[in-house]
C-alpha cells in the first residue's frame, strides 16, 4: 500500500506518550512527520514520562523538544486533558509508546493519569484511539488486556511484533514505521 499522507492534512491529533523511555526518540520522529504532513499535534505526557530522567534522556529535555516541535504546551494533568473530547479539540488520540501499565489500566477502565483521562474523554464521544504499544510484559501478564482492547470498538492497534525474543521473550513493540499509516487509516473513518 502506498501511503497518501494528504489524508493527515488538518487532522487534530492528541499524541500521548507513556513511560517507555527507550522509544521516545523514535516516536518523536513520527510526531515530526505528522506535523510536516499538515496534522496538528497536541502533546500529552503521563506523569512518569515528563518527570523521570533515565539513561535514554532527561525528562525536561523531552518535554521541551516536544513543545518546540508541536508549538503546543504538553498537557500533563487530568484537568488539562478533560476538555479534549467535549470541546472537539482533537479528532483522534494516539498513545505511543503505550506501556503495559497503561494497557492494563485502559482495559480495566482505570483513568488515573492524564493519558488515560484523555483516552476516556475521547471514547465517551466515540472518537478513535490508536495504540502503539511497547511493553516487556505483553506475552505474559498483559496478553488478556491486549485481547480486551483489540475487541473494543474504536480502539486500533498499530501492528506489533516481538522486538527481542531471545533476551525479552514476553516483549512486544509497535512497528513504528506503520504508525503514520495506521493513523491515516483510522482518520479516513472520520470523514
Amino acid at each position: 500500500m502506498v501511503l497518501n499522507l494528504k489524508e493527515l492534512k488538518d487532522l487534530k491529533i492528541g499524541f500521548a506518550l507513556t513511560a517507555s523511555y527507550c522509544n521516545f526518540k523514535e516516536v518523536i520522529t513520527y510526531i515530526i512527520k505528522l506535523i510536516e504532513e499538515g496534522a496538528k499535534v497536541i502533546p500529552i505526557m503521563s506523569y512518569n514520562s515528563y518527570t523521570y530522567d533515565t539513561r535514554f534522556g532527561k525528562a525536561e529535555e523531552f518535554v521541551t523538544e516536544i513543545e518546540e516541535i508541536t508549538g503546543e504546551k504538553v498537557l500533563k494533568t487530568s484537568v488539562e486533558v478533560e476538555p479534549l473530547g467535549p470541546k472537539d479539540l482533537i479528532d483522534i488520540i494516539v498513545v505511543a509508546p503505550c506501556t503495559g501499565n497503561t494497557l492494563a489500566k485502559l482495559a480495566n477502565g482505570i483513568t488515573d493519569t492524564s493519558v488515560l483521562g484523555a483516552v476516556k474523554t475521547m471514547r465517551r464521544n466515540d472518537k478513535p484511539v490508536v495504540i502503539a504499544m511497547a511493553t516487556n510484559d505483553a506475552l505474559a501478564l498483559n496478553m488478556r488486556n491486549i485481547f480486551t482492547l483489540q475487541n473494543t470498538k474504536g480502539i486500533t492497534f498499530v501492528p506489533f511484533k516481538q522486538d527481542n525474543p531471545n533476551d525479552k521473550p514476553h516483549s512486544l513493540v509497535a512497528e513504528w514505521d506503520k504508525l503514520v499509516e495506521t493513523i491515516e487509516e483510522v482518520g479516513k473513518g472520520l470523514e
